[in-house]
């Protein structure tokens, strides 16, 4: 038996893997990924060291706990496959249990937990397709996980138990940070904030360059600036215990430049647009879960 499963292995399984290894969570052999792309799969073993397959089921059949980590548009599929083999694999542990007269203290435990990285694809859904022998946890991370530096917020299912939950945020603290929230209603919010943020973080630094560029530096310097000065801003707010209404007035001298440009954001609205653009996201995610 494996530790810990992955069906689906991109970009987001493949960070998730190599962080679990690079944090001594788990070695390589206690971890199984499947896969249909043969490039995919080939790179994973020969980089990360770990087992691989085509098939999902082997993965359910070998790991207690399982990572789904495909797009919403096949996730019913995958749900179709693993809870089939779910109840093989019940049924065969029956049959061994009842052949060797075992006792009901020691018969196998069922189910499996199953963790979904899945956008919009609601616990109600997910424990519905998977059926009473899964337990469920629902994760919505970010594209910064691929670097290390992710955000993701966690909620588990009614099966699911605070073991479940404790080692579903110890995989996702592996490739950054990791909360538990009690509300699964609030991840539309997370997915709107810390989901599509990054987003609006390069389209922000993509301006700020762009407007530097335009008064005469290079381009290329411009967004190296740019760059070094939002991680400088974001290191002083983790790092000074100030907060940003603090932190604002210690750059912005009266009369001075920093005044100047927040006063031409104020008349732009643009704490406005910000929120508007949240709410947006925000919307658009329960309009996704409905949609199912």
């Amino acid at each position: 038996m494996k530790k810990l499963g992955f069906i689906g292995a991109g970009n987001m399984g493949e960070a998730l893997i190599r962080g679990l290894l690079e944090k001594k969570v788990f070695k390589a052999t206690e971890i199984i990924a499947a896969d249909p792309e043969p490039k995919r799969r080939q790179k994973l073993a020969r980089t990360l060291g770990i087992e691989t397959t085509t098939k999902n089921p082997e993965v359910i059949v070998n790991a207690p706990a399982i990572v789904v980590a495909v797009k919403p548009q096949i996730i019913d599929t995958v749900l179709e496959d693993a809870k089939r083999a779910l109840e093989q694999t019940s049924q065969a542990q029956a049959g061994r249990s009842v052949s060797a007269r075992s006792s009901a203290k020691s018969k196998p435990k069922a189910g499996r937990l199953f963790i979904s990285i899945a956008a919009g694809i609601t616990l109600n859904h997910l424990e519905g397709q998977l059926g009473s022998l899964a337990r469920v946890v629902r994760v919505m991370p970010n594209a910064p996980a691929m670097v290390g530096r992710g955000m993701a917020a966690v909620v588990r299912g009614a099966r699911a138990s605070t073991a479940d939950e404790a080692l579903t945020l110890k995989i996702f603290g592996a490739v950054g940070e990791a909360v538990a929230i009690k509300d699964e209603a609030a991840l539309d919010g997370v997915t709107a904030l810390s989901g599509s943020g990054p987003a609006y973080v390069y389209l922000f630094a993509k301006a700020l360059a762009d407007a530097a560029a335009s008064e005469g530096i290079e381009p290329r310097l411009a967004l190296k600036m740019t760059l070094q000065t939002l991680l400088g801003a974001v290191a002083m707010m983790r790092e000074s215990g100030l907060g940003p209404d603090e932190l604002i007035r210690m750059v912005a001298s009266p009369g001075g430049t920093t005044e100047a440009a927040l006063s031409a954001f104020s008349q732009q609205g643009f704490t406005t647009v910000v929120a508007g653009a949240v709410r947006a996201a925000a919307a658009r995610s329960r309009e996704l879960g409905r949609i199912r």
